[in-house]
């Protein structure tokens, strides 16, 4: 039987298969390998492992290893995945060197950003300080930290896309800051552990994305809008469809956070994400004609007259330029396989 992503999984490994020397025969651990990144990190580390040769080994952090079972048995049955069982603010050291470390675990829950802001911080910047500490004790050379566009604070309405170099702010007054305020912290002690301890550590701000292992229940609109579809439903938009967004492919997300690592410079941010905006509404309007629920879309509350729309777009020229890296999956296509996943 056919992997149901090989298709995107070959054009991840053929665009970064010279990347993959660098783990022949090494370890790599890996924070939040269960979680929507981790899905698509592990699948293209297996898949690369294999086509590649290149007997390398993942080692995940999790606390709970069932939800990879039951999302991916074909990943947690993998012998070149192993798991260990820890907090990512406390966990225990695993023996043994590691050449790479990826932190992609965030507590990335809108409700846990409202309801406990200080649990929000602290799940960030200590799961951060932690795994930097882990990163020297193991001697790791490289690290990357997934970090957020949250960083910016809110997008200036006149800037249409923001760059890396923008040195705005999340408001330090608004609890709900507490997400955004953690990546700042995280983002703070990479640049002190690289600095003053010579780890080399690359760092992704990452927008907003789509593609299989997105959660379709939670606080993210496109995932939102892709369950109404399938279950042929109105597409509901719960604002005012007026904020602009952007979405990059998951398979292009994986390539560009894999190139990142091996070839980022360190210490310099890089914006992860598309520089295609559209409307809420637009994405609603878009979403409804690929599933043919075309003009059924409900908005449940007016643009206020004179309002200024929200955006939260990316500048994305840093990576163009210097990593050569490019968008080339549209959200029509995206939007698609992210529902024939979802309808396996």
């Amino acid at each position: 039987m056919s992997h149901p992503l090989e298709r995107d999984l070959d054009h991840i490994v053929a665009r970064t298969e010279k990347l993959w020397e660098e783990l022949r025969g090494q370890r790599i651990f890996i924070t939040g390998g269960t979680g929507f990144f981790g899905c698509w990190l592990l699948e293209s580390f297996a898949w690369a492992n294999r086509r590649l040769g290149l007997n390398a080994e993942a080692v995940v952090l999790s606390r709970y290893a069932d939800p990879l079972k039951s999302k991916a048995p074909h990943l947690a049955a993998n012998d070149a995945i192993a798991f260990h069982k820890g907090d990512i603010t406390t966990f225990d050291s695993v023996t043994g060197s590691f050449s790479h470390v990826i932190h992609a675990a965030s507590a990335a829950s809108a409700e846990l950003n409202r309801e406990h802001p200080l649990i929000m911080f602290d799940t960030v910047a200590q799961g951060t300080r932690r795994t930097l500490d882990f990163a020297l004790a193991c001697g790791a050379r490289k690290v990357l930290l997934t970090s957020s566009g949250a960083v910016y604070g809110r997008q200036p309405p006149c800037m249409s896309h923001i760059r890396e170099d923008y040195r705005g702010a999340p408001d330090t007054m608004e609890p709900l800051s507490a997400y955004a305020e953690g990546k700042r912290a995280a983002e703070f002690l990479c640049s002190v552990y690289g600095r003053r301890l010579g780890l080399e550590v690359k760092i992704a701000r990452c927008f907003s994305f789509v593609g299989p292992y997105l959660p379709l229940d939670i606080h993210y609109a496109v995932g939102n809008f892709i369950a109404d579809g399938l279950c042929e439903r109105p597409i509901h938009v719960k604002g005012d469809g007026t904020p602009y967004r952007s979405y990059l492919y998951a398979a292009e997300l994986t390539e560009w956070l894999w190139t990142i690592l091996f070839e980022g410079e360190s210490l310099r941010p890089y914006n992860v994400g598309s520089s295609r905006e559209l409307t809420v509404a637009d994405l609603a309007g878009s979403i409804a004609k690929i599933f043919g629920l075309d003009g059924n879309v409900h908005i449940a509350q007016k643009p206020e007259p004179g309002k200024e729309a929200e955006r939260y777009v990316p500048c994305v020229t840093r990576v163009e330029d210097e990593l050569q890296l490019r968008q080339t999956v549209d959200l029509t296509e995206a939007v698609q396989k992210t529902a024939a996943w979802h309808r396996r």
